[in-house]
């Protein structure tokens, strides 16, 4: 038996252990914040081109009755050199203009305004790779600078390096009669490859352009990637066969439809590889494969009832 002695020694270094061991695991706990309020409030807007997904997260600051864009004074322009920032509260006179031309802009308030991009992208016609970007400007009267830089984590454009930048274009700013008070981000107009992102604040708004090159390429790529990192699902080349039954395009979609069969035989990929043979004329395949289908169903006790009716309008000529 433990004597009473060794029995409150032990005791003893167990607590100890467990007061010398609490005060660390508070240590490794973030500090708890309350979260701010904020004059110019966080937004984001995202747009899907494809699969292709833009996202731009941003502060929206109110105009509140202040100049936005303009010439900066002589006494403003001597606080910086060339392009740097003048985007500094602090340091900003009654009067001075919120966004001076010729100087890089955060084009938001509080954080760099972030854009992320899933796919490779043309930019106003300009290659931009997948990736997270911090998003700067350099406004213009006549011209606007758009600026897609990799220091991705960056409060406004205090540290912005020119260095760092993967990508700028040109873009023409444009006058409207509608005031926007909060800053605004949009996607449109867009098309099936092309979404026009607007910059709004005050009276000005200023376009650039998001193309997906090639939709369907990318589309394919990403489906190639999921079915390689998944070769036993039968279901991903089944969906890859239907979206090309969908275009017309009866080869490919006979060669995924055959890969998703060749992974595990269903009434589902059977059923969809006699439909397929029947759209694209097929007719005497079509038949043979849906006998095959309508057997693995009933085997598999699947409801078949539909599948059967359309066979059987195929073999009169009503369907």
């Amino acid at each position: 038996m433990i004597s009473l002695k060794r029995f409150s020694l032990f005791t003893f270094a167990i607590l100890f252990a467990l007061t010398c061991a609490v005060p660390y695991a508070l240590a490794q706990q973030p500090p708890l914040q309350i979260k701010p309020i904020r004059p110019s409030q966080k937004g984001s807007v995202m747009q899907t081109i494809g699969v292709t997904d833009i996202t731009i997260t941003y502060s929206r600051p109110p105009v509140k009755g202040r100049t936005i864009f303009a010439d900066a004074p002589a006494t403003m322009e001597a606080r910086a050199k060339g392009e740097a920032t003048l985007d500094n509260q602090n340091e900003r006179k009654t009067g001075e203009p919120i966004v001076p031309y010729g100087h890089v802009w955060r084009a938001g308030a509080n954080e760099a305004t972030m854009f992320v991009v899933t796919d490779d992208v043309l930019i106003n016609g300009q290659p931009l790779k997948a990736g997270t970007y911090s998003m700067h400007t350099v406004p213009g009267k006549e011209e606007w600078t758009i600026i897609f830089n990799n220091d991705a984590g960056q409060w406004g454009s205090f540290t912005y390096d020119e260095k760092k930048d993967a990508l700028r274009v040109k873009t023409k700013p444009q006058m409207v009669s509608e005031n926007q008070e909060f800053l605004a981000y949009s996607f449109d107009p867009i098309t099936d490859n092309v979404a026009t992102v607007n910059l709004r604040w005050e009276k000005t708004r200023v376009p650039f352009t998001v193309e997906v090159k090639d939709v369907k390429a990318v589309w394919r790529a990403r489906a190639d990637a999921l079915i390689a990192a998944n070769p036993t699902n039968e279901a991903l080349p089944l969906q890859v066969a239907n979206t090309y039954a969908g275009d017309k395009k009866w080869d490919e979609a006979l060669k995924f439809v055959d890969q998703s069969i060749k992974v595990k035989e269903t009434f589902r990929n059977l059923s969809a590889k006699a439909n397929i043979l029947w759209a694209a004329g097929k007719k005497q395949e079509a038949l043979a494969a849906a006998d095959v289908a309508i057997a693995k169903g009933k085997a598999d006790k699947a409801d078949t009832a539909g599948f059967e009716k359309r066979v059987a309008g195929w073999k009169t000529g009503t369907m």
